[in-house]
């Protein structure tokens, strides 16, 4: 279709041109080349956007989702990838349930973590986080991911959470670069939290996310525009599966 289109108006272009521009070949090419780009780009589909950025450009939406199906489609590719769940479940498990291990005891030392929290980490997989969890003595916690993994993971999409209202004390992700909806994310957080609640993100700053990510952050800016009934804990980094940064929020609490 474009094709005929672009020949049918060189015909009628073509005779039009001085003859001086016929002799020149570079000039020809170039006229071509504007006029076809022109044409092409007038019958390229134009898609909606999924969702705005927030904090200028330091939170860029990536495109290219039609529809949020297509969104979840995309992200199911790698859940439920047979081959990598099986990497997750064996030779991946000990040294994944280590690092976390690390990580909340740490969280624990410095008093942003108690064994008696309740506890939930979101876009848990197969449940290494919440294994950590319960290793450090945090054992009131679960896991939520698209596809549940029991015991230690129910099924659920972040952006709308199957949890009450102010249900956990204790909130964990390092899947916030997998959100098309970051400000669904991370009010989804702050509806299941309660007052005084602690929620520790990890993301990467220095370096874009894989295929399967839906945004990229290039700074913590962009997270405490969003975390709107939170206030900033601290900020710090961490070594941490690809992400370089751990920023944790506290809910306020509101008196009545």
């Amino acid at each position: 279709m474009v094709s005929y289109y672009f020949m049918q108006k060189m015909q009628t272009v073509i005779p039009k041109l001085p003859l001086v521009l016929l002799l020149k070949p570079f000039l020809l090419s170039l006229f071509f080349s504007i006029l076809f780009l022109t044409l092409l780009s007038s019958q390229t589909p134009r898609h909606p956007k999924s969702t705005t950025a927030s904090a200028g450009s330091d939170l860029r939406i990536r495109p290219g989702y039609t529809t949020y199906e297509s969104y979840i489609h995309h992200q199911l590719n790698k859940t439920l990838n047979p081959r990598l769940r099986k990497i997750w479940t064996t030779r991946d498990w000990d040294r994944k349930v280590r690092v976390f291990t690390a990580f909340f005891a740490n969280l624990t030392r410095r008093n942003l973590l108690s064994n008696s929290s309740k506890s939930l980490c979101i876009g848990a997989r197969v449940g290494q986080e919440v294994s950590a969890l319960r290793r450090v003595g945090v054992s009131d916690s679960i896991g939520v991911d698209l596809v549940p993994h029991p015991p230690l993971v129910v099924g659920g999409d972040f952006h709308a959470l199957p949890f009450a209202n102010e249900t956990f004390e204790f909130e964990f992700s390092n899947v916030f670069d997998h959100a098309l909806y970051p400000e669904k994310f991370v009010g989804e957080i702050e509806r299941t939290m309660k007052g005084g609640g602690i929620c520790a993100l990890h993301v990467s700053i220095n370096k874009r996310g894989d295929k399967y990510s839906a945004n990229d952050l290039f700074s913590v800016g962009p997270l405490v525009e969003l975390f709107k009934e939170s206030e900033l804990v601290e900020v710090r980094p961490v070594d941490g599966f690809g992400l370089d940064t751990e920023v944790v929020f506290r809910k306020k609490i509101i008196h009545q």
